[in-house]
């Protein structure tokens, strides 16, 4: 038996964007989860890989005036030539040094939210939903590494009749994907490699529980869309987008695949964080010419094919 009321159950999220159209059908609110079981080296959102807040630190807006140092009560800040330098060890993320900075370089990334305030938010696009066909989308991080939260926030979003997605890596326990399954609409599934061993060496996992996860969703009637970060030097090449497409096409649920290009922001995020633990490796974009070359081989009388989600 639950000791709180489902709406002031609590989650940890890092942003809410409005107004996405690149997150399932329609016009729709992105929701992501903090929180992540698998260490892309290519990853955009370093952010979402601890589920703790974090603290943010813009180099170039910096001004170098110390309040920040003064202020900080675990001795965590030291001022030298290059600017303030944050001892992450000792940073407790008590936002002293955000609420003194002038030049809004600091910030905490993630913040806990209730049901309530998360349904409150998402609501009030309700209109733009009706009119394209749109809804929200739970993306992150691994919304699946929150169950209850993301669970109460479906059987929420059902009772006002939104649309829901679920955009996963679906490296989750197959009894979480079943309850998640029960009750969203959707479900954008990221496929990053078919090969196992490649897929350990640049995610930190491999993918044998993401194909049978993908393929439980599958057998459950759940309509998917498949999506595909294209990484120049991982997963480009044709075998392994030849394995793709077959994996894709023996699943009877699936309605489009997303190529998505690597996005070299990770890099930036990644210093901002200020943690030796985020190694995110640049790559080169691929151009457009090579994503349709991609697209093309990815066809299929069943599912369409999209550059860019």
């Amino acid at each position: 038996m639950k000791d709180r009321p489902e709406q002031e159950l609590k989650g940890s999220i890092f942003d809410i964007k409005r107004y996405a159209i690149h997150d399932g059908p329609g016009i729709r609110t992105t929701v992501f989860f903090k929180g992540c079981p698998l260490r892309c080296t290519w990853c955009h959102n370093p952010e979402s890989w601890d589920s703790a807040a974090q603290l943010w630190y813009r180099a170039g807006r910096c001004i170098r005036c110390g309040r920040c140092v003064a202020v900080c009560e675990q001795h965590a800040i030291s001022l030298r030539d290059e600017g303030p330098v944050t001892d992450v060890a000792k940073c407790v993320r008590c936002g002293r040094c955000v609420e003194t900075c002038l030049a809004g370089a600091r910030e905490i990334v993630g913040r806990d939210m209730t049901v309530a305030a998360v349904v409150d938010e998402v609501a009030k696009d309700t209109i733009f939903y009706d009119e394209s066909g749109g809804g929200v989308t739970f993306s992150g991080g691994e919304p699946l590494m929150q169950p209850e939260f993301l669970v109460t926030l479906l059987d929420s979003c059902r009772q006002l009749d939104i649309h829901t997605a679920v955009d996963t890596t679906c490296h989750a326990d197959p009894m979480v994907v079943r309850t998640a399954a029960e009750r969203a609409n959707l479900f954008l599934c990221d496929l990053k490699h078919m090969d196992p061993r490649r897929h350990r060496e640049f995610t930190g996992e491999d993918n044998r529980l993401i194909l049978e996860n993908i393929r439980l969703l599958s057998d459950m009637g759940k309509e998917i869309m498949i999506r595909i970060p294209i990484v120049p030097g991982f997963n480009d090449d044709q075998a392994n987008i030849k394995m793709t497409g077959e994996f894709a096409a023996s699943l009877g649920t699936v309605i489009g695949i997303d190529i998505l290009p690597y996005n070299k922001g990770g890099t930036e995020k990644a210093k901002r964080l200020m943690l030796q633990s985020h190694r995110i490796t640049a790559a080169r974009v691929p151009d457009h010419e090579e994503l349709m070359i991609i697209a093309d081989a990815l066809r299929s009388d069943r599912f369409n094919v999209k550059i860019g989600g």
